[in-house]
């Protein structure tokens, strides 16, 4: 009889994800096998309109076919099906796996061979308080040890329990974890908080660096802080003392990722204390109170700030609605007041919509908390303000925000010496008489920068203009007649002869996630110049996760150095990928030039060619053809050009910074040129 109360089971979007192929694929796995000697598993359950299959079923039978494109189906199966308790009481299963695999992080080996009372008195030896797990196995009865060994499944399919765990959790959307879907935040804005957090750790007093984070259930961005810090950091984390689930939940994957914790009382009150110098974290609203409404929000980070000396400081993460935008809750204005008005928070920056994935639409917004301006009097206590509304938080724009946070602590002098490329300073005061937003976002311009901003950048920018590096160096290029006659030929040809191959592009599957660094390029119309895009050469660079694209796309190839990636609508245009490993997406193509015969090919002539075509039938363009040795001598003279032309573009962009500059801060009157130039006029 079939034990629903253990059994793993697994539905077909599932095996689909396993077996590294598309949905509709299983599909036809099923049709195709039904009157063969080894048909497709039959389901086993339906809940709620969904067929569930016995796991170990299907990966007998994908061992035994050879289907899909991952042949460690069977090993890797733990990680992609379930209990059958998880498909009615979700939360509890992750609990009971969560702490499985905490247990066996803590006892330092597997657990698979233990019964319920050996696994009750390891639970008990590492947690005889029943803080974080003990509770959570018990709670398994007799079905303890046939989860403690799919618990080590997960682990050998992960190859540790900190990634196993952290699959767990990347799984909380499609598994029903509300409290944890729902305030789950997108990697660049946990990368944010933490790289900000890291950074105001830099200046923390004492020896080993200490974060805090006294939400209920919060460990996000301090896990990612602790992937930050330096293996000899040994820093301390404080977490709040709780019982509830999402607390418990915080504590096992702190432990599981080897993190030093202590708890942090935190009474109902909201009132703590931290006699040390930290850095406190915090993204609202936590695992543990997700409908914590804005006026509760403001009132923890009150109890933060409250509590604050000199030696702390703090990154707080939370919804626009609350950190910057117009507050229609009286309480709620008056505690935000209050915040602003104590000195603590140094600086404010409204973020994009889309960091929430569960609530796309909504926007984020931080605050940076330190110590007040003690030497300034009030009146003139200044904040730091940043929009990124329309800015898309990629790598490049995190680390340069980064940059702009970490002197929001300084003095007036050093804010003044930093050339800020998103924030700038505004008057407490300003801040405190808005009605409305504290952030003007994208409804309106941007607030004009101060003279001092104006001035700083200037001298930045004659600064660049003038460094001897940047000066154009004499081009050693020297050119004679030639005596060759032009060849060319068409692509068909080319392709017919083996000097040329065709790829095709992939068609990406609607809402893969993307990711800001680390993963395969994407390249597409819009990078070579059409589509929604900023143009060649301006639209952000796009990235996928390899696993993700290998899962989502498994017969995906990526670029080799020298591609040319084209298109053919609305109008011919192609690039050369001088890099490689980027995966281009439909209705982008490539045209690969054979290394071992290129008949004449250059990849920067033939994306010239392409460029300069007029018809879309891309199989009768012309293209040039130059003998090996002058493609040997021309190569590094086209490279060195476009450095030129880069450095030459890069010149134009300063130069023309330097005249709006000039030209709005002298009419302004808040800049005065001191320059000399001889002027000679030629003429009769």
């Amino acid at each position: 009889m079939d034990n629903q109360g253990t059994a793993l089971r697994i539905s077909l979007a599932e095996i689909a994800a396993l077996a590294r192929v598309k949905r509709p694929v299983v599909s036809m796995w099923r049709t195709r096998s039904a009157n063969t000697p080894a048909p497709f598993p039959d389901p086993v359950r339906v809940l709620r309109g969904q067929q569930l299959f016995d796991a170990l079923e299907v990966g007998t039978w994908l061992d035994a076919t050879q289907h899909g494109n991952n042949p460690q189906a069977a090993a890797d199966m733990a990680a992609f099906a379930r209990a059958d308790s998880a498909r009615t009481d979700p939360e509890a299963a992750f609990a009971a796996q969560s702490a499985l695999i905490t247990l066996r992080r803590l006892t330092g080996g597997p657990l698979q061979g233990l019964g319920t009372a050996d696994l009750l008195d390891a639970a008990d030896e590492v947690d005889p308080d029943d803080e974080f797990l003990y509770s959570e196995i018990e709670g398994l009865g007799q079905s303890a040890a046939a989860a403690a060994a799919q618990a080590d499944q997960l682990v050998d399919a992960a190859y540790s329990p900190a990634a196993a765990l952290e699959q767990l959790l990347g799984d909380r959307f499609r598994a029903g974890l509300r409290g944890q879907a729902e305030t789950a935040l997108a990697d660049a804005a946990v990368a944010l908080a933490a790289r900000t957090a890291a950074e105001l750790a830099r200046d923390s007093a004492g020896g080993r660096p200490v974060f805090v984070d006294a939400t209920a259930g919060g460990s996000d961005v301090l896990v990612a802080v602790l992937d930050l810090l330096p293996e000899d950091a040994d820093p301390v984390v404080l977490t709040r003392d709780g019982r509830d689930p999402a607390s418990r939940t915080a504590l096992r994957r702190l432990l599981v990722h080897g993190a030093r914790r202590r708890p942090l009382v935190v009474p109902k009150s909201g009132q703590f204390t931290v006699g040390e110098p930290a850095v406190h974290v915090a993204a609202y609203p936590p695992p543990g109170a997700p409908g914590l409404a804005p006026q509760d929000i403001l009132a923890d980070i009150e109890n933060t700030v409250l509590q604050m000396d000199d030696s702390q400081r703090g990154v707080v993460m939370a919804p626009a609605s609350v950190l910057t935008d117009a507050l229609d809750n009286p309480r709620a204005a008056e505690v935000r007041s209050d915040l602003l008005r104590s000195g603590r928070v140094r600086a404010v920056v409204r973020l994009p919509a889309g960091l929430v994935p569960a609530k796309t639409r909504q926007a984020l917004a931080l605050w940076v908390l330190g110590p007040a301006h003690a030497s300034v009097p009030i009146a003139e206590r200044w904040t730091m303000v940043a929009d990124l509304t329309d800015t898309p938080l990629t790598a490049a724009v995190v680390q340069d925000l980064v940059g702009d946070l970490a002197v929001s602590l300084g003095t007036a002098g050093l804010i003044r010496a930093h050339s800020m490329r998103f924030a700038r300073v505004v008057p407490t005061s300003r801040l405190l008489a808005r009605r409305g937003a504290l952030v003007r976002n994208g409804a309106g311009p941007r607030s004009d920068p101060t003279a001092a901003e104006q001035a700083v950048r200037v001298d930045s920018l004659v600064a660049q203009l003038n460094d001897p590096a940047a000066a154009p160096s004499p081009l050693a290029v020297r050119v004679s007649l030639g005596h060759g006659t032009p060849g060319a030929a068409s692509v068909e040809e080319l392709l017919a002869q083996g000097h040329l191959r065709y790829v095709k592009g992939v068609r990406l599957a609607a809402g893969l996630p993307l990711a800001d660094d680390g993963g395969a390029r994407v390249l597409g119309p819009t990078d070579l110049g059409h589509g929604e895009g900023k143009g060649r050469g301006g639209a952000p660079t796009r990235r996928i996760d390899r696993l993700v694209l290998a899962a989502s796309h498994p017969n995906a190839r990526l670029t080799e150095p020298g591609d040319v990636v084209f298109v053919t609508a609305p109008a011919p245009s192609a690039m050369v990928d001088a890099d490689g490993g980027a995966v281009v997406e439909y209705p982008a193509r490539v045209l690969r030039i054979s290394a071992a015969d290129p008949g004449g090919l250059m990849p920067e002539l033939l994306a010239a060619d392409i460029n300069a075509a007029r018809s879309r039938d891309w199989r009768h363009w012309l293209l040039r053809l130059v003998p090996h040795a002058t493609a040997q001598e021309l190569r590094p003279v086209l490279a060195l050009l476009e450095q030129e032309r880069t450095a030459a573009r890069l010149r134009l962009e300063r130069l023309t910074e330097l005249t709006t500059l000039l030209r709005d801060g002298v009419s302004a009157g808040g800049l005065a040129v001191d320059a000399t130039i001889e002027t000679t006029h030629k003429g009769s």
